[in-house]
């Protein structure tokens, strides 16, 4: 089940903001690397054994190099420490091929896009497209400061400048975000995506919903969980369909980490349920989702799960493996 990895290397590295740079990621075989759609992340095996999925920012087409940009982060569990450290121009290392759990729709007749910090790389990517394609689009950015502001130049001078709009912490009341007036006024039908921290995508999400916007034109993607309770976690057991192997799973222990110490190939990639990539599916037995990346009509439905993070309702899960 282990994506065939590609090696690249970093053919460029620029400081974007404060603490923020861009990689170019360029194949060591000099073939051209896989296509991908506006919305894809890849996943970087970082020094030390890390691997981290980080979402394309350049956009479709002619796929040279892959472009991602990292913000250095304190609280990180060491993947951003790791690039900035790390990951020099001439650095070779391994990156999966790109998956898309964030697509644009195709059938929207306008689109939304509300990007907090770092969220820009996959609505940059994906203005990129828009344009490139004609569709009507509107992006949004907001920072803490114009420092903080990965892209700033590179925005200005697009071609698309005019759909731009900036929104600072630190600026004047009235250029800041009203996050309800924007969906408020939003074309009949617009598509929203949204991308940042989780208190962000939490509030435009929310925003959304209170305007009556179905869940269909609400799409967002996670960069990092929210701490879940551990309290009265306890074990369970999951079952292999495909040989009625059981395989315990302790009260201190990830649903991964035991199908992974039983010999499992299964891909992982964040380890915190926002990326999708470990879902698994589940024949029977009640999942305890914990993830950031099922919706509620897919956690209602009890049909899969992410074994990196969630756990277990019934005393067993008969999984799709």
């Amino acid at each position: 089940m282990k994506l065939d990895l590609i090696a690249v290397r970093v053919a460029a590295r620029r400081i974007e903001a404060l603490d923020i740079v861009s990689l170019d990621l360029v194949p060591e075989d000099g073939n051209a690397l896989p296509a991908f759609a506006a919305g894809a992340h890849i996943d970087v095996h970082l020094p030390g054994g890390l691997v981290r999925p980080y979402s394309l920012c350049n956009p479709p087409g002619g796929e040279s190099c892959y472009r991602i940009a990292v913000l250095r982060d304190p609280a990180s569990r060491g993947g951003s420490q790791a690039v900035h450290a790390h990951l020099l121009v001439g650095t070779a290392l391994a990156i999966s091929p790109p998956r898309n759990h964030f697509p644009l729709d195709a059938q929207a007749p306008f689109h939304l896009l509300l990007a907090g910090g770092i969220g820009i790389t996959p609505l940059w990517a994906m203005a990129q497209a828009l344009f490139q394609t004609g569709q009507p689009f509107e992006l949004h950015f907001c920072t803490r400061s114009r420092a903080r502001t990965p892209f700033l130049d590179t925005l200005a001078s697009s071609p698309f400048a005019a759909q731009v709009q900036h929104h600072y912490d630190d600026g004047e009341p009235m250029q800041k975000l009203d996050i309800a007036a924007t969906i408020r006024q939003a074309p009949a039908g617009t598509h929203l995506y949204v991308c940042g921290p989780q208190g962000f995508i939490d509030a435009v999400l929310q925003a959304g919903r209170d305007a009556g916007w179905p869940e269909n034109r609400l799409h967002r993607e996670y960069f990092g969980a929210a701490p879940v309770a551990s309290a009265n976690q306890g074990a369970f057991e999951l079952q292999l369909a495909s040989s009625g192997r059981v395989i315990p799973v302790q009260a201190h222990q990830s649903a991964l980490a035991a199908l992974l110490a039983a010999g499992l190939d299964i891909p992982m990639s964040c380890e915190q349920g926002v990326c999708g990539t470990c879902l698994t599916g589940v024949r029977a037995g009640t999942p305890d989702h914990r993830d950031q990346y099922l919706t509620d009509e897919e956690r209602a439905a009890n049909d899969r799960f992410l074994p990196c993070c969630s756990r277990a309702l019934s005393p067993r899960l008969v999984l799709e493996l």
